[in-house]
């Protein structure tokens, strides 16, 4: 599409327009509430030799703002330098670990013009997430509740991942206008098979049990004997790893993925899901569920069709590409990806996505294109294409903290 080449050709132009019609804010911090309840989104709970950050919204289920995410990085950072602190505990308060960004936030900033703060929530929430893909003390992430989108991102890069069989776990960004992110395109990418292609372009769920399955948790508890672990952190005065993980072992059960598990479908997902195209993975899934009337392939094929097909080439090119790149590469790509999805050059399927699904929820979102035939090279392109000299690349501190590969 000729538009979109103009775009990618221009877009030191568009840059610099942005640049010189920005208006600044007088406060640095977006104006989400008042200073002192910052601090009450991120709730800290101290032992004599761990710290726990307690993710506090749980009327929003937890979802993450730039003020949370800021102050995540800044307890990490001085838990990390303390060295009376062994090791660092994350939770959530409620019904859910972290249920993925406050999208309705981003939502209403972008629909204000405030596209600079959009910028910073997410230049703030990947380098938290490196820094806890980095941290180099032993991190304990507890995933009892819904845990998706970027709850994944600012967990599953530490040590260990509790789960429970109160645990769900999704990337439904795709169904959004947006794509997996907060590292996902890192950690998806690395999943058995094609499994990860499979859960990013569907917004398949997965319960604890599948976690443990896959590769994606490394320790399960119930639910109801969660405060014994806790309390058994809580009193550890040892940060060895080996004496968390046994301790974190001492609780857990031994659990297999049911009969009707995703897991068993391994080898229909890795037939319909090896492909290099949104095109080819439809039709093989079209193929299969006609061929063996198989609910599952037409329940997926439903949602990949109320996904935008946007989103979708460009999800499965961001997991192709992860499966060879460091986290800190990921990272650095998947912060493009972002900044093309607010800037609304090529569409406006993150904010219609956002309208349609969290906002009116009247669950019809006009997707631009609106067919996956008319996704345009160029227009996926645009999405990976290095940023200017106006608007910085994201910087992260690989020089002092050596990426995961």
């Amino acid at each position: 599409m000729q538009r979109v080449k103009a775009l990618i050709k221009a877009r030191h132009s568009f840059q610099t327009l942005r640049f010189l019609s920005h208006q600044r804010c007088f406060s640095a911090q977006p104006n989400y509430a008042p200073y002192h309840d910052f601090q009450d989104q991120v709730l800290v709970e101290g032992r004599a030799k761990s710290r726990a950050a307690i993710l506090n919204r749980p009327f929003a289920l937890n979802s993450l703002t730039t003020s949370m995410a800021s102050r995540l990085k800044k307890l990490y950072e001085s838990w990390e330098a303390n060295p009376d602190i062994g090791f660092v505990i994350m939770k959530g308060n409620g019904r859910a670990f972290c249920s993925g960004v406050d999208a309705v936030a981003l939502y209403h900033l972008l629909n204000e013009g405030k596209v600079e703060d959009c910028k910073r929530f997410f230049e703030t929430l990947y380098k938290f997430v490196y820094l806890q893909g980095t941290y180099l003390k032993p991190h304990v992430a507890i995933l009892d509740g819904i845990t998706m989108g970027c709850g994944g991102g600012i967990s599953l890069p530490g040590m260990f991942h509790l789960v429970t069989d109160k645990t769900v776990f999704a990337h439904p960004e795709a169904q959004l206008g947006f794509h997996p992110d907060s590292g996902a395109s890192f950690y998806l990418s690395r999943l058995p098979g094609y499994l990860g292609e499979c859960l990013a372009l569907t917004g398949e769920k997965l319960n604890g049990v599948e976690m443990i399955a896959c590769g994606l948790a490394t320790h399960y508890c119930l639910n109801a004997r969660l405060s014994w672990v806790e309390e058994c952190l809580g009193n550890m005065m040892n940060d060895d790893p080996t004496v968390i993980e046994s301790s974190l072992a001492q609780y857990g059960d031994l659990v297999y993925p049911d009969r009707s598990s995703i897991l068993h479908r391994i080898e229909t997902i890795d037939k319909c899901f090896c492909h290099d195209t949104i095109e080819e993975i439809i039709d093989s899934l079209e193929n299969e569920a006609a061929g063996a009337y198989d609910d599952w392939c037409r329940t997926v094929l439903r949602k990949m069709k109320e996904a935008s097909p946007l989103s979708l080439k460009v999800t499965l090119r961001s997991i192709r590409e992860g499966r060879f790149q460091s986290l800190d590469q990921c990272l650095a790509r998947e912060y493009r990806m972002s900044l093309a999805a607010i800037s609304k050059q090529v569409s406006n399927d993150f904010s219609e996505g956002i309208r349609a699904r969290l906002v009116d929820k009247d669950f019809a979102p006009k997707w631009d294109p609106p067919r996956v035939e008319e996704v345009s090279k160029d227009m996926v392109e645009y999405y990976f294409t290095p940023l200017g000299e106006l608007e910085p690349e994201l910087l992260l501190p690989t020089a002092l903290r050596e990426p995961y590969i």
